[in-house]
Order: C-alpha cells, then sequence, then structure tokens
C-alpha cells in the first residue's frame, strides 16, 4: 500500500481563530438581545438569531476541530475527521430553522407592521457589524479548505449581512419612518443567507455519500493510472475524502507483465502510480492493490494456470 500526508494551515492557529470568533459574537449577541428588547425590531431579532447560532456553529466548530484532532484508534481508524463535517452540516441545519422563523414572522408583519424606533436599530446595527467584521478578519486567516471553518465564517458573514440590514433599516426609519422598513431588512437577510446554507448541506451531503472531492475528474485519475509505465488496466477505482482536507484514493492496479520485476509486490510500478497520483491530483493518501491479470477478474486469490492435459495413446 502507498500512504502519503500533506499539511496546509495549522490546526491549533484554526482553533485559535475558532475561540476569538466565539468570545466575539457571544459579546455581539447581548448587545442585539438588549436592543432587540428595548425596540421589538424584528431584524435585531433575526440578527439575533443568527448571532445565537453563530455562538452554538461557533461553539461547535471548535469541538469538533479538537475532536478531529485526536489519533485514530482500532476501533475508529479513520479518527474523527468526520466530525467536522457533521457539524458543519448541523450549522447549516440550525441556520435554515432560524431563516425559516424569520420569514414566517416578516410576512405576518407585511399585513400588520410593528411600530420600530430606528434610533436603537442604528446603534445596534453599527456595533453588531463591527463584531462581525472583527470575527470575519480573525477566520478570514484560517484554512479555507475546511469545511468546519467555512461553515462557521457562513454563519458569521450571514449575522454580518443581517447586520448590514438593519443598519439600512434604520436609515429608512430615522428619515422617512416607513413601518415596512425593518420587516423588508429582515427578509433581505433571508434571501442572502438561504442559499449559501443550501449550498453548504449539499456539500456536506456528498462528502457523507463518499463523492469525489470538488476539483479531481475521477475519469482523468483513471486515465493517468493507466498511463503509467507498466499499468495494463485499474479498477475498482475509488476517490473520496474524510473531510474536504484529506482525499484518499483506493484502486486495484493490473500489471501488463512487462516492466517490473514481477509478482504482486512491484514496488516500481506502486512508486510510480502513486506519484502520479501525489503530484497530479493531490492524492497524497492513496491505498493501491497490485496484481496481475491472473489475478484481476479473482478477487480472492491467483488463479494458476490448469495443467496440460497427458494425451493417453494406444500402442
Amino acid at each position: 500500500m502507498g500512504h502519503g500526508h500533506g499539511h496546509g494551515h495549522s490546526a491549533e492557529g484554526d482553533r485559535k481563530r475558532l475561540g476569538v470568533a466565539l468570545a466575539v459574537t457571544l459579546l455581539t449577541a447581548v448587545l442585539g438581545a438588549v436592543g432587540a428588547a428595548l425596540s421589538g425590531s424584528l431584524a435585531l431579532l433575526a440578527d439575533l438569531g443568527h448571532l445565537l447560532t453563530d455562538a452554538g456553529a461557533l461553539a461547535a466548530a471548535l469541538v469538533a476541530s479538537l475532536l478531529a484532532a485526536r489519533p485514530s484508534s482500532l476501533r475508529r481508524t479513520y479518527g474523527l475527521g468526520r466530525v467536522e463535517v457533521l457539524v458543519a452540516g448541523l450549522n447549516a441545519i440550525a441556520l435554515m430553522i432560524v431563516v425559516v422563523w424569520v420569514a414566517v414572522e416578516g410576512v405576518q408583519r407585511l399585513f400588520t407592521p410593528a411600530d420600530v424606533p430606528g434610533l436603537p436599530l442604528l446603534v445596534i446595527g453599527v456595533l453588531g457589524l463591527a463584531g462581525n467584521v472583527v470575527s470575519l478578519l480573525v477566520l478570514a486567516g484560517g484554512d479555507r479548505r475546511d469545511m468546519n471553518m467555512r461553515g462557521a465564517m457562513l454563519h458569521v458573514l450571514g449575522d454580518a449581512l443581517g447586520s448590514v440590514g438593519v443598519l439600512v433599516a434604520a436609515a429608512v426609519l430615522l428619515t422617512t419612518g416607513w413601518p415596512y422598513a425593518d420587516t423588508v431588512a429582515s427578509l433581505f437577510i433571508v434571501a442572502l443567507v438561504v442559499p449559501r446554507a443550501v449550498g453548504l448541506l449539499r456539500e456536506v451531503g456528498h462528502v457523507l455519500l463518499e463523492g469525489a472531492p470538488r476539483g479531481i475528474d475521477v475519469a482523468e485519475v483513471q486515465d493517468a493510472l493507466r498511463g503509467v509505465p507498466g499499468v495494463a488496466d485499474v479498477h475498482d477505482l475509488h476517490v473520496w475524502a474524510i473531510n474536504d482536507r484529506k482525499p484518499s484514493v483506493s484502486a486495484h492496479v493490473v500489471l501488463d507483465g512487462v516492466d517490473g520485476h514481477g509478482g504482486c509486490g512491484d514496488g516500481s510500478v506502486l512508486d510510480r502510480a502513486a506519484r502520479t497520483l501525489r503530484e497530479r491530483f493531490g492524492l497524497a493518501h492513496s491505498t493501491l492493490q497490485v496484481e496481475h491479470h491472473a489475478h484481476a477478474g479473482h478477487e480472492e486469490s491467483c488463479e494458476e494456470p490448469p495443467a496440460p492435459r497427458r494425451g493417453t495413446g494406444a500402442g
């Protein structure tokens, strides 16, 4: 078997970023709760809902990052890397629940608009946006390939958009007094966040269903392996990912019987194939079974060719 591993951003650094963003988000949520209680603003309630789910998402992402760093065991041979994917999916679902609630409430307020003062919205919107920007800047330095980090950033980005909506609603209320400004802002927030949450859910489902990682064409991988000197064919090819930073590949590689030293453990062909996967596709973790034609159709063992039959003649 061929194995290899690559290293990117520091996982410890990503955990620190998540911790800082969590602290900032909790502080912003407290301010948002005070503003929502004083003003009765739906936009602030929507923003507060996002903030609370943001805090839960960041806390879950932090825990998932800690669990994913634990080594594999005989019981969990892949470790706990999939926890990050599961948490990203749960975060997306939580965000969807919040925006659906805000959408329902917003539609109701279109028929019965509430009297919302503009000044508290303006103050809380400015403070909330400042906290969102700080969190985004902190998280932006993390690993963009990490689905867990991107899920956390999606929450914070959604809340930053919410804060912008709150500011716009506050400006309209202060300048025109239009009673629907707060409601329209909340529905605008919903329209911006839903596509991103749905996209993250689709990506989570793709990983959990062992789909091929983004940017890797499995047909090209198969053609590249067949082009390795000494390889006659490739079958049982699988490309998947434990999480979005750890793509893996496994395949049965059939030798052509010409190149190499012969035998099922022909290292030269194995090394060339693993190097092709690593250098062309970034598939540093590969598990390759090298076999000859006699073995290719019989997974249990090589099948010996039949012994020649002895002729029986009368003399």
